[in-house]
């Protein structure tokens, strides 16, 4: 696209559109319509490259007005408008002279009229071939080692532009190096080549690729002009003295000379080489020697290499030595050797020629003889070596390394624990064997089984760890080269206190244990070392009341003769040296009930039984006795009333008074309060009583207008060896509230006579043994 076509395209463009608006509003009234539009180009759409072309837009137009309107060509190029031109003609050119690669792509043309566009289709131009491309050197000539820069271009196209540069010998024509490069924004590239050994007289070449649509145009090759290559130095040179046949112990001279250009940038290095060994090597000189007694060894390739930078030339040589004698043989006795065993060294040359030997361990000389013999110790281990010497020349022979061996000393065992190990505690066992030649191969036994080993290369002993679990026996073995058989430690015996676990108390028989028997309670541990200490507790107290100190698992505490004292909840502990402090296990708690016995029992109940008779005799007797004076009372009612003497015989005036006496409530009460045990020694024994009151509600037919109320207090007299704890009872039969209570002894009943005349009412003998009855059922119910 020429240049002044983008520049004013965007001017021209307003200025076209400005007038197509002018005329169109001149022209309101008339009519018109773009029928067709297309383009063609000339003198077609595929053309080679540099050759002129012109591209046109077609449009043809119908209007009523008879003259021509003014309409608008937009020529476009991959969607890019570069072109545009406002005319009344029906067909517009764009001419694009000696059209290049740049100039393919996609083309199309839009004309406006008004307010009416149309676009043509899309044409696809296509421009066949590139230009050859120029090749320039900044250089003729060249030294190995340098470099040529190349410029190759591409001037009438535009990137981007892939070049390819090749480097080729003259005479062969082989691609000794090649180089692409592509130039996006420019012409042409530079590339820089270096110049390397071997490489005479050279030629690059060059080709340009440029990529039009989805098609590539490739130029052909064009080539430079020669480069002439001149060496930095030449290929180097053996020189070997002596010439011809050589022999051991002749002085060897080889060397290396080259030639340096005097234009070189810097001065190559010379090494010589053996084997890959260097041998010698020189930088600042022109040649390398190296110099050495010639020996049978020294044969072999020898490699002269000469380097500068990136040019390396090497050339090579073998080089043949004769033999003056073989290599010496070292022969012994045997390389491994116990203490105290002979040592016995010979050298030797094949074919026995006359010779002076000498025999060596390391650096220190043992024998200027062929032959030696000593009495072997440990310091005689080492690396052996002879040599063996025909005027200058000397040869070494093979190493030989004899190993003396001493015997071990018996292994020391130890542990850093304690005589006691606690279960489960890591322990540290040391083996060691003071004397003896290393490695030292150690075994930890276990119950005589090997737990562990390892080897020592010291006299440093050997540490094994183990957590035994009970008590157990460790042994230790050494064993090293020496030819005696392994040696064994004394036996190292190790105590293991197991801690005390699952604490349990238990009681024989029954948790339920009958007044007067034997309780016998078991503390015993799941598991525990001797001695164990035992401690039994009640629940509530923390003092313990007995204390067992023993080796056995479990033992025992006893009561011969249980009462209720004994009653309660127990529980124990246990602990051994194994216990750490504050953590003493405990035992379940376990309850403990003592019951009475069942003799007792029977022997409770007939004294009840004894008691109910008695009582009931008693009743019926004060029963009769109160009818008997019921029969007198009218009688003496009639009569003056008797005045009644005090315990001071003073008169009583108190009417009641007076009144209760005809009753004889005194009577009464002396013969309830009659103790039914007649046993005159003294008890120490404690009461408890029970108090019953007894209404009499029964009128007298008499004395109705008379009548007062009466009660009757009845106590039942328990005797027992400890407190009792009394419940309340009623006269009806069979009413009343029990207690637990100790054993009883003895039981009594006394009544007393309380309140005012007025009723001849009284509790019969039923009434009493109602009373009586439920005592004694409370006193039984809380026994049996």
């Amino acid at each position: 696209m020429p240049p002044g076509w983008a520049r004013g395209g965007k001017m021209q463009l307003g200025v076209l559109l400005t007038l197509l608006l002018c005329s169109s509003l001149e022209g309101q009234e008339n009519s018109f319509t773009i029928n067709s539009i297309h383009m063609s180009s000339l003198p077609d759409w595929t053309v080679p490259n540099g050759q002129n072309l012109t591209l046109q837009c077609v449009v043809d137009v119908s209007t009523t007005s008879h003259v021509t309107p003014q309409q608008l060509v937009l020529f476009y190029k991959d969607d890019v408008l570069f072109y545009n031109v406002s005319s009344t003609e029906s067909t517009e050119s764009f001419f694009i002279p000696q059209a290049r690669v740049y100039d393919s792509g996609t083309y199309k043309c839009t004309v406006v009229l008004n307010n009416k566009e149309k676009t043509s289709q899309e044409y696809q131009v296509s421009v066949k071939g590139v230009p050859n491309p120029r090749v320039t050197l900044d250089k003729r000539e060249a030294i190995e080692g340098g470099f040529v820069m190349v410029n190759c271009s591409v001037l009438e196209e535009k990137g981007p532009i892939h070049f390819t540069i090749e480097k080729l010998e003259l005479d062969t024509k082989i691609v000794k190096h090649r180089r692409e490069k592509t130039s996006r924004d420019q012409n042409f590239v530079m590339l820089e080549f270096p110049v390397e050994e071997q490489d005479h007289v050279l030629i690059f070449r060059c080709q340009a690729r440029i990529i039009s649509g989805i098609h590539m145009e490739i130029s052909e090759s064009t080539r430079s002009e020669l480069v002439t290559v001149r060496e930095s130095f030449s290929v180097p040179k053996f020189h070997v003295i002596p010439t011809g046949m050589i022999t051991e112990g002749d002085q060897l001279h080889i060397k290396c000379t080259i030639q340096v250009t005097p234009l070189a940038q810097e001065f190559p290095e010379i090494i010589i080489q053996k084997d890959k060994v260097i041998v010698a090597h020189s930088k600042h000189s022109e040649e390398a020697t190296y110099s050495v007694m010639a020996m049978v060894e020294h044969n072999g390739n020898y490699t002269c290499k000469v380097e500068s930078s990136r040019i390396s030339k090497v050339s090579s040589i073998v080089v043949n030595i004769t033999e003056l004698f073989p290599k010496p043989t070292l022969e012994f006795s045997s390389s491994r050797l116990d203490q105290g065993e002979s040592l016995n060294l010979s050298c030797s040359i094949p074919g026995a020629p006359a010779a002076n030997f000498t025999l060596q361990k390391e650096d220190m000389i043992v024998s200027q003889a062929q032959n030696f013999t000593k009495i072997a110790s440990e310091w005689d281990s080492g690396a052996y070596t002879c040599t063996a010497a025909i005027g200058k020349v000397v040869k070494k022979s093979n190493t030989v390394q004899i190993s003396v061996c001493e015997m071990l000393s018996e292994p020391r065992i130890s542990h850093d624990a304690q005589s006691e190990v606690i279960k489960g505690q890591t322990i540290e066992v040391s083996c060691q064997s003071i004397n003896g030649t290393w490695p030292i191969a150690y075994q930890l036994l276990k119950a005589n089984r090997v737990l562990e080993g390892c080897t020592k290369n010291s006299n440093d002993p050997a540490v094994f760890k183990d957590k035994p679990t009970k008590d157990v026996e460790y042994q230790c073995v050494a064993d090293n080269c020496h030819s005696h058989a392994k040696m064994f430690s004394e036996v190292l015996r190790v105590k293991v206190i197991a801690p005390v676990s699952e604490v349990k108390l238990s009681i024989l028989l029954s948790e339920a244990v009958e007044s007067g028997k034997e309780i016998v309670l078991r503390c015993s541990v799941k598991e525990g070392s001797g001695p164990i200490t035992y401690r039994f507790y009640r629940e509530k107290e923390n003092k313990f009341f007995h204390q067992v100190i023993s080796n056995d698992t479990q033992v025992f505490w006893s009561k011969p003769q249980a009462s209720k004292e004994q009653e309660g909840q127990y529980y124990c502990t246990a602990f051994n040296r194994a216990t750490v402090a504050g953590s003493t296990p405990h035992s379940n708690l376990l309850p403990v009930r003592v019951f009475l016995s069942p003799w007792k029992k029977g022997l409770i109940a007939a004294i009840a039984i004894g008691v109910i008779i008695a009582t009931l005799v008693i009743g019926a007797k004060c029963y009769f006795l109160r009818k008997a004076k019921a029969k007198q009372m009218p009688v003496e009612m009639s009569r003056p009333a008797v005045p009644l003497l005090n315990s001071n015989n003073e008169k009583v005036s108190d009417p009641n008074v007076e009144a209760n006496s005809h009753y004889g409530y005194d009577d009464v009460g002396n013969h309830a309060m009659k103790p039914i045990n007649d046993n005159k020694e003294p008890l120490n024994l404690d009461v408890e009583y029970t108090e019953v009151e007894v209404s009499s509600a029964e009128p007298h037919r008499d004395f109705v207008e008379n009548r007062y109320s009466v009660s009757t207090h009845c106590m039942c007299n328990i005797f027992e060896s400890a407190p009792l704890n009394s419940g309340v009872f009623s006269d009806s039969p069979g009413v009343c509230t029990p207690t637990n209570s100790p054993p009883v002894l003895h039981a009594n009943l006394v009544c007393v006579r309380s309140g005012v005349l007025g009723s001849s009412d009284e509790p019969g003998p039923v009434q009493i043994s109602n009373i009586l009855f439920c005592c004694f059922r409370h006193y039984i119910s809380a026994h049996m």
